[in-house]
């Protein structure tokens, strides 16, 4: 019996891994079971990745055993967080009982973890998710959910077959403000979708070439940070944060915000299974010099088969906008707009058309892992939000616009474009899946 099924259906057993620890020791007025607890591995313990192991290690229930990172440093920082958390609520005051891996792998076989998180930078989200669900693990991955599109549909579809609880990154669903503006749109409030403006940030650029390779540090495993990747000259600057403007990395500030605000701008509209007819890149500006290489300035088209259009672009006002023919709603962080003001009041009833309401991004993570219910962003949904980005690399790429199947999730008429937008490239031995 996987240990997933096992915290949903035992309540007698007692196979509590040596590793797991009484719930005194873990917050105070924490009393589930040791054998009802929900164990947890990070893989990538960055900014992001240590800042989700925090939430989750505060929920209720859940206690982190083990950690993995090229970069020994990070490694041991998120170490360090965790046994010293659980030192402090214990009478000795100290507390041993993090393991640290520089491969995911060996993380992912443990069968005393139920759940890993997903926080390394976007080209190793695929090829981590994966190791994780065949191991019969819960994810919460960070978005954009995958680096390539290809990944996307693995991922979505071995969540499927696994049956694990999944949960994307894009923690605004878990916001109030975000799902009162959805809900607005669901109910039609607005009127016919006539046109949707997600605002995206401006790109970054560097003066900085990186031609010529800097020393590496002995506490990073380079090659293993670049992975399937292509091994570009080290350079401090194209790691941790900065991988973003890589495009061999990540994807630029299309990709590294299109799972928060293209992803609302979905659920209002309906389209979590669904996508666009046609996406066209326009406007898109590059970095004239310098090592990153992530566009500064984009728009991204995308019909939609209601006859409306997303534009996504750093030209917009950021957060997500709907325009309708009876009047627009705009949803942003700490902040929502609407020509009627009625409708986003809280209290107010929009409709018949009820959002999903989570009580916290990675609460609903937890409670999904113990009900098997499905989690407020799911890795199919994470992989539609995004989509309409991949899609418009390649439109860029090609300079045309692409017309796309989203029930068949391929290019209508441009064979070229298929095999661009499904490529997978690694490098070396490493492959997918």
């Amino acid at each position: 019996m996987k240990r997933r099924d096992f915290l949903k259906t035992s309540t007698a057993a007692a196979v509590a891994a040596p590793t797991i620890i009484p719930g005194s020791a873990l917050g105070q007025g924490d009393k589930t079971a040791p054998n009802d607890r929900i164990t947890l591995g990070l893989i990538g313990c960055g900014g992001q990745g240590t800042g989700n192991l925090r939430n989750l290690m505060n929920q209720p229930g859940v206690q982190a055993v083990a950690v993995c990172d090229p970069d020994k440093n990070h490694a041991n920082r998120a170490k360090g967080h965790v046994e010293g958390q659980y030192a402090k609520q214990k009478e000795s005051g100290e507390y041993k009982g993090c393991a640290v891996y520089d491969d995911y792998r060996e993380l992912c076989e443990r069968d005393d973890i139920d759940a890993v998180i997903i926080g390394t930078p976007d080209h190793w989200h695929a090829l981590g998710t994966l190791a994780a669900l065949k191991n019969g693990k819960d994810v919460y991955c960070e978005k954009p959910i995958t680096h390539l599109f290809a990944e996307g549909q693995a991922v979505y579809k071995e969540a499927a077959k696994q049956k694990a609880i999944f949960q994307v990154g894009s923690q605004q669903r878990s916001d109030t403000r975000f799902r009162v503006a959805a809900e607005v749109v669901m109910n039609g409030l607005i009127g016919k979708v006539k046109q949707v403006e997600v605002g995206l940030p401006t790109g970054r650029t560097t003066n900085e070439e990186g031609k010529v390779a800097q020393e590496i540090p002995a506490h990073l495993d380079y090659d293993m940070w670049c992975g399937p990747s292509r091994l570009l000259p080290y350079h401090k600057d194209r790691l941790h944060w900065n991988w973003r403007w890589c495009l061999d990395y990540g994807g630029g500030q299309l990709m590294d915000w299109i799972g928060h605000h293209n992803d609302i701008a979905h659920w209002g509209l309906g389209m979590d299974k669904a996508g666009p007819t046609k996406v066209e890149a326009k406007g898109f500006r590059f970095p004239e010099k310098g090592m990153w290489d992530n566009p500064i300035d984009y728009e991204v088209v995308s019909d939609y088969p209601g006859g409306y259009s997303i534009s996504m672009s750093n030209k917009h006002r950021g957060g997500t906008k709907w325009i309708g023919e009876d009047g627009w709603v705009y949803v942003t962080r700490g902040r929502i707009e609407a020509s009627n003001k009625e409708w986003i009041i809280e209290r107010n009833d929009r409709g018949p058309k009820k959002a999903y309401v989570s009580r916290g991004h990675h609460r609903n993570f937890v409670d999904c892992i113990r009900s098997r219910e499905e989690c407020i962003c799911t890795a199919e949904t994470g992989h539609r939000s995004a989509t309409p980005g991949h899609i418009g690399y390649v439109s860029q790429a090609l300079g045309r616009a692409i017309k796309w199947d989203p029930a068949k999730e391929q290019v209508v008429g441009d064979l070229e474009a298929d095999k661009l937008l499904k490529k997978i490239d690694y490098r070396g031995d490493w492959k997918l899946g």
